[in-house]
This record gives structure tokens, sequence and C-alpha cells, in this order.
């Protein structure tokens, strides 16, 4: 299994509220170890015989440098096993994120409030921080979303009728990536339309704030 899919793997069994999670690679020949520990550098890695301990914090973009870094030791076919040593959690309680639950929960929930027929929405997702904007963006890429500069928010749309924006389906699946990795915040609908007909157009255009969106 590549690194970066290992480490994926590690992230979604942490679950919400890591803090701290201490690692172990170990490559696969032994005359990789200086390599990978040259493509590590900036995780500061220990070398203990044949391996290579280091930490990451979730905090600060921790996740990502991690993955990148992982990601190079693919690209340069180094392979080895990824493994979890230790973790912490946060010592700050998030009683607030704890009572959100989880992004495609709360989608279900949200599309369960909207009228029978709708069938285009503006939808937003307000995220908890904003070390989650980058990595929600791209888990989010089929939604084409946008961000919100005036807060830690992205916006997408969500049709049913084929015109702008993706589907139900799709949005939810997205949200769902986003909770393996420990990505929290809200998500809502923000407009909705029923009984529309696209006529030589791609779907409605909403104006917000004098701007179309």
């Amino acid at each position: 299994m590549l690194a970066v899919d290992q480490w994926s793997s590690i992230v979604r069994g942490l679950g919400v509220g890591w803090d701290e999670a201490k690692l172990r690679f170990v490559p696969e020949e032994e005359a990789a170890v200086s390599e990978s520990a040259t493509v590590l550098a900036p995780l500061g890695p220990g070398r203990m015989g044949s391996e290579l301990r280091f930490q990451v914090r979730r905090r600060g973009g921790g996740t990502d440098r991690a993955r990148n870094l992982l990601a190079r030791l693919d690209e340069k076919r180094i392979w080895g096993t990824l493994t979890l040593v230790d973790s912490s959690l946060e010592l700050r309680a998030e009683p607030a994120r704890a009572e959100r639950g989880r992004l495609a929960e709360a989608w279900d929930e949200e599309l369960a409030r909207l009228p029978p027929g709708w069938r285009d929405l503006l939808c937003e997702l307000e995220l908890d921080s904003s070390d989650y904007v980058p990595r929600a963006a791209l888990l989010g890429a089929p939604l084409n979303p946008t961000r919100r500069l005036d807060a830690i928010a992205i916006r997408f749309r969500v049709s049913t009728n084929g015109g702008y924006g993706a589907s139900p389906g799709m949005a939810r699946r997205c949200l769902e990536r986003m909770d393996a990795e420990g990505i929290t915040g809200d998500v809502t609908v923000l407009h909705g339309l029923s009984d529309t007909d696209d006529v030589y157009t791609q779907g409605p255009v909403w104006r917000i704030g004098g701007r179309s969106v």
C-alpha cells in the first residue's frame, strides 16, 4: 500500500479531536532509510535502526504537510510500512463541535427539511478551522466550491435536474470523505427553488449582496 494511503487510513482511525500522532515508517529496503529521512526531514524524524519515527500535529496544516511528504516517498518509489505508535487528544474541550455530529448526517437532515419537488439549492459549509479549508476544497472538488472570503466557509450548488450543480448524492459523498478525515463544521442550505425550468440556461442565478453566486 502506498505511504499516502496508509496515512489516510490512520487519519480515519484517529477520528475527530486528535491533536498529535506519533508514527513509525520502516522502509522495505534498509538502504532506503537515509533517503526516506531526507524526504521526511521537515517532520524532524529520528532514526532507530532501520525505522524512522516522527510526530504530526493536526493543527497548523500538519495533516496536509505529512500527506505531501509521504506522497513524495511514493513518487520516489520508496516502499515501506507506516504505523501509528501513539496519539493524543486536544486538551481543550470542544462541546459545540461534538454536538454537530458528522457532515453527511447533517446534510441528510437539511434535505429532510426541504419541500418535495425541490430542484436547485445554494449551500454553504462553514468549517471549524481554517486548517480544514484546503483539504475540504480538494475533497469537495466535484461540487465546484467557491470560497467565502469573509468567513471560514465554502459554498456549492446542488441540482436534481441536471443543471448547474452537483447531484445530492455527490454532495453527500464529498461530505462523507471530509468526515473520514475528521473535518468538522456546519452544512446549511441557504436558498432553494422548486419547479424551475431551465430555458437556454444551466440553472438559476442567486444574487447576494449585489453579487451573482
